[in-house]
């Protein structure tokens, strides 16, 4: 598939998202904090389906296949029994990315105790990053600013799209070449 510009894909996981019973605030969140922060032209899509892990890997091989470069996953990642996002990305990815999970745990234990209890974690599946996040605006803008920095450059590493940043905002790591 040949494509003019990246693409960011945000996946909702809800159940009460899914059969309207609830506003999706993480889908509108996610695209509200890339629209402030990337720079570079952006195609975004959103997508909301039920909790589970089936539903997640399901959701996850399609975008892959489409060739997404960057698929935020909202929702589902605490331990109540039908969070199963982080299970629906596991049988997807094919190296998980340990590091982003650390982090986005440590910024949020910084407002909130319970963040110990949020199983995120990122991940690469073909040329895309899939990176989980909670389901709550003010969180994912706690988590996407403490770990977006490294996210153009993996994208750059894996062979997906390239992205810029508002270095006002975010300043994104690139090594430089020697």
């Amino acid at each position: 598939m040949s494509k003019s510009q990246p693409h960011a894909a945000i996946v909702t996981v809800s159940d009460r998202a899914f059969a309207g019973e609830y506003e999706d605030k993480g889908g509108p969140g996610c695209e509200d904090w890339l629209g402030g922060v990337v720079t570079s032209p952006l195609s975004i899509s959103r997508h909301i389906i039920p909790d589970g892990r089936e539903s997640v890997a399901e959701k996850l091989r399609e975008l892959v296949g489409q060739e997404a470069d960057l698929i935020l996953v909202t929702g589902g990642t605490g331990p109540a029994p039908r969070d199963q996002t982080p299970e629906g990305v596991a049988d997807v990815m094919e190296k998980e990315l340990l590091g982003f999970g650390e982090e986005m745990r440590r910024a949020s234990l910084e407002e909130v105790p319970t963040a110990i209890l949020s199983r995120q974690t990122a991940g690469i599946a073909g040329k895309s990053l899939i990176i989980t996040l909670p389901g709550k605006p003010s969180a994912i803008a706690t988590c996407l600013n403490r770990v977006f920095a490294a996210v153009p450059y993996c994208l750059d590493l894996i062979g997906a799209g390239y992205i810029e940043t508002d270095p006002a905002k975010i300043k994104a790591f690139r090594p430089k070449a020697k």
